[in-house]
């Protein structure tokens, strides 16, 4: 395994680093012994970066990925978790107050079995409505939790890069790490153009889901995707070829991934062992001749028919009706 400095925090961060939405139903139906073991093979593989969020299965993720560390070496790893983000229903997904961020916190802490976080992220900052609730609470608060011993650094993380940009501007040197996801794939290369940006900010760039939450695999994204349909039609095209090939469309999405330059730590949620190994083999060992052409092939062919390479916008709107509709 390759480590990196992550940023200015002094921590040598695993090349490839563990994703754990996947510890909870959002992905299809979960057999938790399975998943702790996808987490000890990760770190017997070399793994050290385990990332998590209070709304992955509503502290679920975290609950298992805490079962999943327990009696390994607290020097083994190194955790990331997330506050902002909560519920699934509309009303109660998103609080930045002071209040539940302090919560939420104490909570990761408990459900994680650890006696401090290495990394806190606010969650999804596109989807606050005035953004100095950030600078003003969010943030102050993970701040004062740091000084408490809580937690080491602060981190923020979003769909939009714009709203990143913004976010970090309005808060020079306060930010330690940015997580940005679905903007490096075989499908969206957004993520090139703000990476001056980001290291300007001597920021630990993550970069996460190399395959698009699901929409570049065999199996395919679940019913929840906010993509278009016409990219999902695409991706669907896609993972039939690579089925025809005997390929993995994950893999070759993987290995595409790990390519760019800049990005300290590439994120990616592996729920089984063999999924582990899938993305381990296309980091360590790349693509046979085969595989190689397929991905020619769907880069050239295939993916060049998408018409939107990206969502965005498409979860935001859909979150501000819903709470229109609720105030009705």
């Amino acid at each position: 395994m390759q480590y990196n400095q992550f940023g200015r925090t002094g921590l040598q961060v695993s090349k490839i680093s563990l994703g754990t939405g996947t510890l909870s139903k959002f992905y299809g139906d979960l057999d938790v012994a399975t998943g702790i073991k996808a987490v000890h093979q990760a770190l017997r593989k070399g793994i050290n970066y385990v990332d998590t969020a209070p709304y992955y299965g509503q502290g679920r993720s975290e609950e298992i990925l805490g079962q999943a560390l327990k009696g390994v070496p607290r020097q083994a790893y190194y955790v990331a978790t997330k506050v902002g983000r909560y519920e699934l229903d509309y009303e109660n997904m998103f609080d930045y107050s002071a209040k539940k961020t302090r919560e939420s916190v104490e909570k990761s802490l408990k459900l994680l079995g650890v006696d401090y976080l290495d990394v806190v992220q606010i969650h999804d900052v596109e989807f606050v409505e005035d953004l100095s609730v950030i600078w003003n609470e969010t943030l102050p608060t993970l701040e004062k939790l740091r000084d408490e011993g809580k937690l080491k650094f602060i981190g923020v993380s979003a769909y939009p890069m714009d709203v990143l940009k913004k976010v970090i501007a309005g808060a020079p040197g306060r930010f330690d790490t940015v997580l940005c996801y679905c903007r490096n794939t075989l499908i969206d290369d957004s993520l090139k153009e703000y990476i001056p940006f980001f290291e300007e900010n001597k920021l630990a760039i993550i970069c996460a889901s190399g395959h698009g939450l699901g929409l570049l695999t065999n199996a395919g994204p679940q019913p929840w995707h906010p993509c278009q349909d016409q990219t999902k039609l695409i991706c669907r095209e896609a993972s039939e070829y690579c089925k025809q090939q005997g390929v993995e469309l994950g893999k070759l999405a993987m290995y595409h991934f790990v390519q760019l330059d800049g990005p300290v730590t590439f994120l990616s949620g592996m729920q089984t062992e063999h999924l582990v190994n899938i993305n381990l083999e296309a980091f360590f060992c790349g693509l046979t001749v085969n595989e190689q052409n397929v991905m020619e092939h769907l880069k050239n062919n295939v993916f060049t028919k998408i018409i939107n390479s990206n969502w965005e916008g498409v979860e935001v709107q859909r979150y501000w009706e819903a709470m229109k509709a609720l105030k009705k």
